[in-house]
């Protein structure tokens, strides 16, 4: 598993390397976002994590134009207390975001996490390659989107709280279990993670051809994606 860090702060670099590495990780780092941004198109590392603050090309930049033409798992990094740039990180793409300072054990379980979701990894009981609602349609090798407007472009994250809700379609997914299914954490009053990737599956997937919303917030349990009534599934 190779893992590139985009950061202009080498001495952390030189230690997050030190700390991955031992973890079985293979690791490289840059320290500006133009470099960044060619080093991971050329190299197509397994997880990206970038900082909002580079040198010759902002984190955002950089994250922007590695969506343009890559799905790679993304982790900001961003400055304490700093909620619009974790929020804006995430609504751009970001598959989670992690703020200075923070301690490499934390790291290296999201990273996992989110590698065991991109991985396309699924409970040992479940056998199907397609997960179908209504008008929605889950290829879970390819991690292909459809429904009636077209193909769903989705990050990892996206992907993985998507996946949660269609399996429980017609359920409520309570906010903890969707988190730690999903996101592979509980969850937080003070992580707004979960809260962006929502908002940007029901922006990207639009209402259900029948007019309604997908994904419905049952307020003080958690959330519930609609089952139409002529569903098969």
């Amino acid at each position: 598993m190779s893992i590139l860090i985009i950061d202009d702060d080498t001495e952390l670099c030189e230690l997050v390397t030190e700390y991955l590495e031992d973890e079985g990780f293979t690791v490289d780092s840059v320290h500006d976002g133009p470099t960044g941004v060619e080093h991971c198109l050329a190299n197509e590392p397994t997880l990206v994590i970038l900082d909002v603050m580079l040198p010759g090309l902002g984190g955002f930049a950089v994250l922007s134009k590695i969506r343009e033409i890559s799905k790679v798992p993304v982790i900001m990094l961003t400055a304490r207390g700093e909620e619009v740039d974790r929020i804006v990180g995430l609504e751009m793409g970001a598959d989670d975001y992690l703020p200075k300072p923070f301690n490499p054990r934390e790291l290296v379980a999201r990273i996992r996490a989110i590698l065991r979701r991109t991985a396309g990894v699924v409970e040992a009981d479940v056998e199907a390659t397609f997960v179908t609602v209504g008008d929605l349609e889950m290829d879970l090798g390819t991690r292909g989107v459809r429904c009636s407007s077209g193909e769903v472009d989705l990050t990892g994250a996206e992907f993985a709280v998507l996946e949660t809700l269609v399996r429980a379609a017609g359920s409520v997914v309570s906010r903890d279990d969707l988190s730690r299914k999903a996101l592979g954490r509980r969850a937080s009053a003070f992580d707004r993670s979960l809260d962006v990737h929502l908002s940007n599956l029901r922006r990207k997937l639009g209402p259900l051809p029948e007019g309604g919303e997908r994904i419905k917030t049952v307020r003080g349990v958690g959330y519930q994606y609609v089952k139409p009534a002529t569903s098969a599934s």
